[in-house]
């Protein structure tokens, strides 16, 4: 099924998670964004703000034993929420895929690299194994592994780091999905490695027209590869522009935190302006904005009611008191 063309791609309406393991906790809050065809999304904020817990809730990774999940998520006109068995193998993999944070754990270490995108290919397409191995090793070739055809019968342990990472891009876009899910793709690699990742994923997804999600806590990466960033703090999004405006014109006092403790060469040999505090305990939320008991700008009404989201001046954000448009130096 495909979405009609005036459509977004992706829709996501007041998605809200609850984990109920040992403690409770309440890892995202009526989140809500659209996302178009060939458009690249990045999701900003600190550790535990709810970014990876978005992506996997879009591909219903989470058990269902443990996990209370609400909301709307529409994906190429697929109702997700109420996807199971064949149908919901089809969409992960065939619909949209996952670039996960730690290639190393993502990829089974008793088969090689080649037989593992080999069988995601067989899995969604009905193509013989010689065909489909040979969809495999092109794909190792598109994302610039040299020497493929050696890479191709290597075990995960075999290869460094960054050649692990561009294997499980190769994986994740084995199978040509509409949608691609990066969760901090660049976290464990050398900074050289990572732009080099970064501008793969970028021309990639160029390439193919497919969207993107891009998970990160650098706004830098973000700047690089997202046409919109989109914010989170304690499970919410609580502001969403373009890279431009966000990066130049931050509206909410967190995003304009994010970018204050940024280096840069602006701010070259003067001390960071570091958040004070830190994020909340999801299983204890205070109540009303949660920045709230960090923000230099908060009154008796961000400590009461809980702001929701607006749209201002081409900017969406769920702030009581935020800041004027001023420009903001990365």
């Amino acid at each position: 099924m495909n979405a009609p063309l005036h459509l977004p791609l992706v829709s996501v309406k007041d998605l809200s998670v609850e984990f109920h393991g040992s403690r409770h906790a309440k890892a995202l809050s009526q989140v809500s964004f659209d996302l178009k065809a060939g458009e690249v999304l990045g999701l900003l904020g600190e550790s535990g703000s709810g970014k990876s817990v978005t992506l996997r809730t879009l591909l219903k990774l989470h058990s269902p034993k443990t996990t209370r999940v609400s909301g709307q998520i529409q994906v190429d006109g697929i109702d997700v929420m109420a996807l199971q068995g064949r149908p919901l193998d089809a969409y992960r993999g065939g619909i949209v895929s996952m670039v996960f944070q730690e290639a190393g754990l993502a990829f089974d270490p008793v088969y090689t690299i080649g037989q593992q995108i080999t069988e995601v290919i067989r899995a969604h397409e009905s193509i013989s194994e010689t065909a489909a191995r040979s969809q495999a090793l092109h794909m190792l070739e598109r994302v610039q592994i040299p020497q493929a055809k050696r890479r191709f019968d290597a075990y995960p342990h075999e290869l460094s780091g960054g050649m692990r990472q561009r294997a499980m891009i190769a994986l994740a876009l084995a199978c040509k999905p509409k949608l691609l899910l990066a969760d901090e793709p660049t976290t464990a690699l050398d900074a050289t490695v990572q732009i080099q990742i970064l501008l793969l994923l970028r021309e990639l997804q160029r390439e193919t027209g497919m969207a993107v999600i891009f998970v990160t806590h650098d706004i830098g990466a973000a700047v690089e590869v997202a046409d919109r960033i989109a914010v989170m703090y304690a499970g919410r999004i609580v502001e969403e522009n373009s890279v431009a405006g966000m990066v130049h014109a931050a509206r909410h006092p967190y995003s304009a935190g994010l970018l204050a403790s940024t280096v840069s060469s602006e701010n070259r040999g003067q001390p960071l302006r570091a958040i004070p505090g830190s994020p909340p305990n999801l299983a204890d939320l205070p109540a009303g904005c949660s920045f709230a008991p960090r923000c230099a700008h908060a009154s008796a009404q961000c400590h009461a009611e809980s702001p929701t989201m607006v749209n201002s001046d081409n900017t969406r954000i769920a702030c009581w008191h935020p800041l004027a448009q001023l420009p903001v130096t990365l």
